[in-house]
């Protein structure tokens, strides 16, 4: 199937049988949907934001969990949350409880032999990674290019917990004849995980440019914007370089649009992106919350 694909020009059957899948998802917990709700606020302060975390003692205690990791080589204990954002930023502190509460919804094994750590590596680099490139763009936001590249393949979980059956077909004909999950996506299920993914954060009420690039991430439907630029990209550079692995083994070049955006082929920003490894480093802290 080429051309756009939305949950309007599918069947009614396939449509419905999506539509009770991303409602089978848990909603995004209520300190999270603040935190986001916080963070497209310019007047925000990170005491507002502290104080919303302080309420939720699951999200507190994984967050104090990772601050306190070998990671980040404190002096000393940090026993509030308040503490850490003196210490890491406010940033860091607002992706940690994304990056959680993403992590939150993953369940913990699924009939398709999806792997969910490798599967939240690939993410988390992606988030990293594509925060960085919105730097060199004037209409992307950092922090949502972060959100973006971190949700951008959430679509693949509903599957793995709704379609498993499917999924792992469409997984498995990806591996085998090395074509891109999305399409063996779109010949076993009917859709591909982009336009899944787009319904869930739609459910979730994440901003609509959010929505329109994880829907048209992908050929045919790619759209030429900066934070797609900036996704696209460090999607395709986590698996070039490895940074776990969501199921898709192929590697698609910078289309010229988005290279022009971004000033370089994917080689040469890779190139410019510097050591790599810290980052990457952070993302295994992260998805072992």
């Amino acid at each position: 199937m080429r051309g756009s694909q939305t949950i309007n020009t599918m069947s009614p059957e396939l449509s419905q049988k999506l539509s009770a899948a991303v409602d089978g998802m848990p909603a995004f917990p209520k300190s999270v949907q603040k935190i986001l709700e916080l963070t497209r606020d310019v007047n925000c302060t990170p005491k507002d934001m502290v104080q919303v975390i302080d309420k939720d003692p699951v999200v507190t205690v994984k967050i104090l969990k990772v601050v306190n990791s070998a990671y980040y080589s404190l002096p000393k204990q940090i026993t509030s949350i308040s503490h850490a954002v003196v210490y890491l930023g406010f940033n860091t502190i607002k992706n940690l409880a994304l990056s959680i509460a993403a992590i939150g919804m993953l369940p913990k094994d699924n009939a398709a032999g999806f792997d969910g750590q490798q599967y939240l590596l690939h993410s988390l680099a992606t988030a990293s990674i594509a925060k960085q490139l919105a730097l060199r763009v004037d209409d992307a936001d950092p922090m949502d290019c972060f959100i973006a590249g971190l949700l951008h393949d959430f679509g693949k979980v509903v599957f793995a917990q709704f379609m498993p059956q499917e999924f792992r077909q469409a997984l498995e004909a990806s591996q085998s004849s090395g074509r891109s999950l999305h399409l063996t996506l779109r010949d076993s299920v009917g859709a591909d995980h982009a336009v899944v993914g787009a319904m869930l954060v739609e459910k979730w009420r994440f901003a609509p440019n959010l929505t329109e690039t994880i829907r048209h991430q992908y050929g045919a439907d790619l759209k030429d914007t900066d934070m797609i630029a900036c996704v696209f990209a460090a999607n395709q550079i986590s698996k070039k370089l490895n940074f776990g692995f969501a199921g898709n083994p192929c590697i698609e070049e910078l289309p010229p649009m988005l290279a022009k955006r971004l000033g370089g082929t994917m080689d040469e920003i890779i190139a410019s992106l510097g050591d790599l490894a810290p980052m990457v480093e952070e993302a295994r802290i992260f998805s072992k919350i």
